[in-house]
């Protein structure tokens, strides 16, 4: 039996980071808390908005939200009213959920675009599903989504992995298609990796999704 490990995960250090970083000191239960806190919150709350990736930066009176997102005028709202908004649901919910009043540090909510949503593993993910849940043909879903990202010059090879009770069948299987390179086990190869899930009237069906952007030397 083979060991599978998180793409993302095997790489940290290596050629990717941590999505939560900073100074914890000995606050470490009350921060993980927030941290775990504020991601499930704005992963329900901009689940319209395409957001591909969340990261939270740690400092001494400052707690900085960085959202990637194909999407950012659906975030920052007319006149950057959005952002304001969405600071003030955060506050709350803290306050709310973990009982007890927010900390004197300033929240910063900084927004990222996402040029081409075709070269983000996440965003790709979610694109499928969206697809899945209108109960589209699987296969044509893989075929067109791994085209999309073929013509992107970054991307040097792709695999689509799907799971479940595809096209609505009574038995689960999984399927999977790939185009190009994908060395998972070399640590300096830059493989963005996400998991999805659709949800059909028949069950959930898994999404993986890699892509192989080329080596990193650094």
């Amino acid at each position: 039996m083979s060991h599978k490990v998180h793409p993302k995960s095997f790489r940290i250090r290596g050629t990717e980071d941590w999505n939560i970083r900073g100074f914890y000191g000995n606050k470490m239960p009350q921060y993980l808390e927030e941290d775990f806190l504020i991601k499930d919150f704005l992963r329900e709350k901009l689940k319209e908005a395409s957001v591909a990736n969340i990261e939270i930066e740690h400092s001494a009176n400052k707690l900085n939200i960085i959202i990637e997102t194909a999407r950012p005028g659906l975030i920052i709202g007319r006149g950057g009213n959005g952002i304001e908004t969405l600071k003030a649901e955060i506050e709350k919910k803290i306050r709310r959920k973990l009982k007890r009043a927010t900390s004197s540090r300033e929240i910063k909510l900084e927004i990222k675009e996402v040029k081409n949503p075709y070269m983000s593993s996440a965003l790709v993910a979610q694109i499928i599903a969206q697809q899945i849940e209108k109960r589209m043909p699987f296969r044509q879903i893989l075929k067109k989504s791994i085209e999309k990202v073929m013509t992107g010059k970054e991307a040097k090879g792709i695999r689509i992995e799907v799971a479940g009770r595809l096209n609505g069948i009574e038995i689960a299987r999984r399927e999977w298609m790939a185009q190009g390179r994908l060395p998972r086990n070399t640590l300096r190869a830059d493989i963005d990796y996400a998991q999805e899930e659709a949800h059909c009237t028949y069950g959930k069906i898994g999404i993986k999704v890699w892509i192989y952007k080329g080596d990193k030397f650094e």
